[in-house]
């Protein structure tokens, strides 16, 4: 018997799993957490349970700062902990109440909805236009930053662990001092070069 729970609870699983799929590529809403700079109304249709269907849509007050992010990162160069700052001392909370953190402001300008595509797992709407905020171009620059400055990082650890024990580190970019504090843990400082 137990066999045979298994293999029906799995079964169901793909099932749940294939339909939210096809929701998403319909571009409908599947739940879970709203996008910052959106909201959910509700549009009218019912599921099958008779409860009211809701979708997302542009809330243009945090949809203003999500452009000003955008425009920072691409213009500006801001990075993700500045922007975080910015947003923060102009008054801004994250939906469930919270001040931005860097990883908030990452997940904003890595999330494909800004332009348009509603992403789930593996599953991608087509383009929706009523929910653009950001043009294609910005969002692909703003990858290739973000895509850039991953690198230097991921970089800078590979430096800091293949040179342990040294007590500085110079390259065309970066200047590192790294201060052993023992025998596993290295505190990397990037110095300002003229």
């Amino acid at each position: 018997r137990f066999w045979q729970a298994s293999g029906e609870s799995e079964k169901t699983s793909i099932r749940v799993k294939t339909k939210l799929e096809q929701m998403t590529e319909e571009g409908l809403y599947t739940g879970g957490a709203v996008p910052f700079g959106y909201t959910l109304v509700y549009n009218g249709r019912k599921n099958k349970k008779g409860q009211e269907m809701r979708d997302f849509a542009v809330e243009p007050h945090e949809a203003e700062l999500v452009r000003q992010i955008f425009r920072m990162t691409v213009n500006e160069g801001y990075g993700s902990y500045q922007l975080a700052e910015y947003a923060n001392s102009a008054g801004f909370k994250t939906h469930n109440g919270a001040e931005f953190q860097s990883n908030t402001i990452r997940r904003i300008l890595k999330n494909e909805i800004y332009i348009g595509y509603i992403v789930n797992g593996n599953a991608r709407s087509n383009r929706i236009e009523a929910l653009r905020i950001i043009s294609d171009e910005d969002f692909s620059f703003a990858q290739k930053i973000l895509s850039q400055r991953a690198r230097v990082n991921d970089d800078k650890r590979t430096v800091a662990m293949s040179n342990k024990g040294k007590s500085a580190i110079t390259s065309e970019k970066w200047n590192i001092t790294l201060y052993p504090l023992n025998d596993e843990n290295i505190y990397i400082t990037p110095a300002i070069t003229a």
